[in-house]
């Protein structure tokens, strides 16, 4: 069901720590207070991730009611992004990607100032 996702227009995900003891009304609470979005857009699915990288949650307003979705594996973990409280927009691909164990957006930054003796 997650991996269909024709007919979302949007994707976020809220990079960092989410308390996932949070419901429906606290989740779409923190997109519309901390995130500045209206959790009331049809089709725009919201991803979550606790403390705990081997769980998610995904809100989305339908048009008649929120759908919650629960994602926990097995064995394993997400690749979650967690430098940051900020929401990223991702792509469906990217998505996939993220189920898949990939890293969809790298926090990792570049040293750009190194010479090739330092490497020596």
């Amino acid at each position: 069901m997650l991996r269909d996702l024709s007919n979302l227009q949007k994707i976020y995900i809220a990079c960092g720590r989410t308390d996932l003891r949070k419901g429906i009304d606290g989740l779409a609470t923190l997109v519309k207070e901390q995130f500045q979005l209206d959790p009331f857009q049809k089709d725009v699915l919201f991803l979550f991730c606790g403390t705990r990288k081997d769980r998610f949650k995904a809100l989305v307003w339908e048009g008649d009611g929120f759908l919650l979705l629960y994602k926990r594996l097995e064995v394993g973990g997400f690749k979650w992004p967690r430098n940051t409280k900020e929401l990223a927009e991702i792509s469906p691909e990217q998505f996939r990607c993220l189920l898949d164990g990939f890293v969809v957006i790298d926090t990792s930054t570049i040293q750009t100032d190194l010479q090739p003796t330092d490497l020596l």
